[in-house]
């Protein structure tokens, strides 16, 4: 290393990029376990097909994982990759419009075949023609290298000893980078401890790739981040969805009440149910059913039975379990709707992120079926979110949403745990005893005799003696709960049933809004996952000089009771979405205020320089000449 040059940053951005099979997910999810381990804060962009397995070398078959990492707070993954891997000249040609001129290209040259540059319209090979003059190009024979650095191991055919090669890819970076290797080792000691030559070569080539490194004349300069200065306690890296599942479980906990999910596997809310069903010891019963249907049946069949009913899906899932939603809001038991929003309609952009199911959650059911949302803001506020929805559902009796997405589910970053004494209390006191008297005097039991604070009925579990009472999809009498017919009764409970979710308004606190000014005249409020990339470009806004406020909404129905006096204390409110402006139109509807709705719907999230253009744009108090774009990315902030 003494002749070796060692630079220090502040941050970087590194995006992996092969095709399907070449194992970019798996890589990027080690180097984030190491950047973790080492203290740095981050954020990760996982983008892969739809496809289960697109034809090889072909753009359609391109898979990728972006790591933003720094010294400081990170609010996204980052607007543009610092460094690109690209496996072969399909990863490279679909990578390169997002990599600014002067960034690093590593390139596999083994894979920059006549063949596979024809795959996606290479007349000649980029890594030989000066087309890539712009960048720093490191073309490395990824492929050969690790086949010669596995020449011991003759049990492996060349096919198993090239598959290591994304191993000899993270040696390499995290030579460059200054990351450790001791828990990647640990990880494939554990997935191939089984099959000792196939551990042995993938320890072979992780260490190859950090010997290359060290050796090669190509790579002059090493890479050091220091961690970011972070608040007392124990982080673990996590994803949303695993985030959203350890909510749940500890909800159900801390409800004292056992827990049930009933889900049909789909893209991306898979990783729920994968991960709830391995905690079946903590009191946790999964059911993969047959369809959709079934899993929202047998989940408020479990409401019914005394259980915190839970189900996970994706948009086109939600439309098919909206009778069954219907049917939880005339019962009037807690249900737990997780809907982890991905591109549409239909099919649409099944591994893609987008905010498009806001007004199917709304609105989506027949009748008047009003029912709360939750969006939560990062992949670790998944967890407090899964522990608010729990709250509502069981303190209401009512089923809720959690608006979630694809950005959400597979992004991760450090999450610190809490402490039990943190979290809330969420003992849930069923009934067990009649609670009323009949004509004669004789006790009673009244399903719908309402609490005056909350309006929500009593939870009675099937069983208990006295407490027999009707279910159904009927409307039922107040009060009584017997099947009612009479016009000004659905009248009364409808206006009942709405009521009690407007009552949830008391006890959610106000929305809250970061204007440190207090002068500004624009404010950018936004929900869901927009939350990282809206704080990235309202800081790097305030950075030119300009005033501009900042709030977020976790709740979606009911809006925090102070929303309309915030949205009109401002001369301009932008609204971005990842839709064609759900929420704005809510917005506009409930409190007759001109919101302007910034929008998109490419699958992507927002990047901090195009939001920061559109609060310019909006004219924010006191910035730079807008010709001048205060666009800053993140990482200047």
């Amino acid at each position: 290393m003494s002749r070796k040059t060692v630079e220090k940053l502040d941050r970087v951005v590194i995006r992996f990029a092969g095709d399907s099979g070449d194992g970019m997910q798996l890589t990027g999810d080690r180097f984030t376990s190491e950047t973790a381990a080492l203290g740095n804060d981050l954020s990760t962009l996982p983008n892969f097909p739809a496809e289960i397995r697109a034809p090889q070398g072909t753009l359609p078959g391109v898979s990728s994982f972006q790591l933003h990492f720094a010294d400081h707070d990170v609010l996204t993954p980052g607007d543009a990759p610092d460094v690109l891997v690209a496996m072969n000249p399909a990863a490279l040609k679909a990578n390169l419009r997002d990599l600014p001129r002067g960034a690093t290209i590593i390139a596999n040259t083994d894979e920059f075949s006549k063949r596979n540059l024809g795959k996606v319209g290479y007349t000649s090979n980029p890594l030989e023609d000066g087309s890539l003059d712009s960048w720093h190009l490191h073309p490395v024979a990824l492929t050969s290298i690790t086949v010669e650095a596995l020449a011991e191991f003759d049990s492996l055919s060349r096919k198993d000893k090239e598959r290591a090669k994304n191993m000899f890819a993270l040696g390499l970076l995290s030579w460059m980078y200054h990351r450790p290797t001791s828990g990647t080792e640990n990880f494939l000691t554990k997935k191939f401890g089984a099959k000792p030559d196939i551990l042995a070569a993938n320890l072979a080539a992780l260490k190859a790739g950090v010997n290359y490194g060290e050796t090669t004349e190509d790579f002059a300069v090493s890479y050091e981040i220091a961690p970011a200065p972070m608040a007392a306690g124990t982080y673990r890296n996590i994803t949303g969805n695993v985030a959203l599942a350890y909510g749940l479980v500890t909800a159900s906990h801390r409800a004292k009440v056992p827990m049930l999910l009933g889900s049909y596997p789909i893209t991306p809310a898979s990783d729920i149910l994968h991960t709830l069903s391995g905690l079946k010891r903590y009191g946790v019963t999964t059911l993969q059913a047959e369809d959709e249907i079934a899993g929202i049946g047998a989940a408020l069949g479990a409401s019914f039975g005394g259980s915190i009913g839970v189900t996970t899906t994706s948009g086109p899932g939600v439309a098919l379990k909206s009778e069954t939603i219907g049917l939880a809001v005339s019962l009037e038991l807690p249900l737990v709707i997780v809907d982890v929003q991905r591109g549409g309609p239909s099919t649409g952009l099944p591994t893609k992120t987008e905010q498009s199911d806001l007004l199917q959650a709304m609105f989506g059911r027949n009748g008047e079926s009003p029912v709360p949302i939750i969006a939560p803001q990062s992949p670790a506020d998944c967890f407090d979110a899964a522990l608010e929805a729990v709250r509502i559902a069981t303190a209401y009796r009512t089923p809720v949403f959690i608006l979630s997405d694809g950005y959400l589910a597979n992004g991760s970053e450090p999450w610190a745990l809490p402490s039990v004494s943190e979290l809330p209390d969420l003992t849930v006191e069923f009934a067990s005893e009649p609670n009323a008297t009949d004509e004669k005097g004789e006790p009673v039991f009244h399903p719908f005799l309402r609490d005056p604070a909350t309006l929500a009925r009593p939870w009675a579990v099937p069983g208990t003696a006295g407490l027999e009472h009707r279910i159904g999809g009927i409307e039922k009498a107040d009060v009584t709960g017997n099947i009612s017919y009479d016009p000004d009764n659905h009248d009364l409970m409808t206006r009942l049933r709405a009521g009690k979710i407007e009552r949830i308004a008391d006890s959610i606190g106000d929305l809250e809004v970061d204007d440190p000014s207090a002068e500004a005249s624009v404010l950018v409020l936004g929900w869901g996952s927009t939350y990282g990339p809206i704080a990235a470009a309202v800081r790097s806004v305030r950075n030119t000089g300009a005033k501009v406020a900042r709030a977020h909404l976790r709740h979606l129905n009911p809006f925090p009771a102070n929303t309309g006096e915030v949205l009109r204390r401002y001369d301009r409110v932008l609204v971005p979405e990842m839709n064609m402006g759900q929420l704005a139109m809510l917005l506009r509807a409930k409190y007759l205020v001109d919101v302007h709705s910034f929008t998109q719907v490419r699958g992507l999230p927002f990047t901090t320089v195009e939001l920061a253009d559109a609060i310019v744009g909006l004219g924010a108090d006191g910035a730079d000449d807008a010709s001048d774009s205060p666009a800053t990315t993140e990482a200047h902030a």
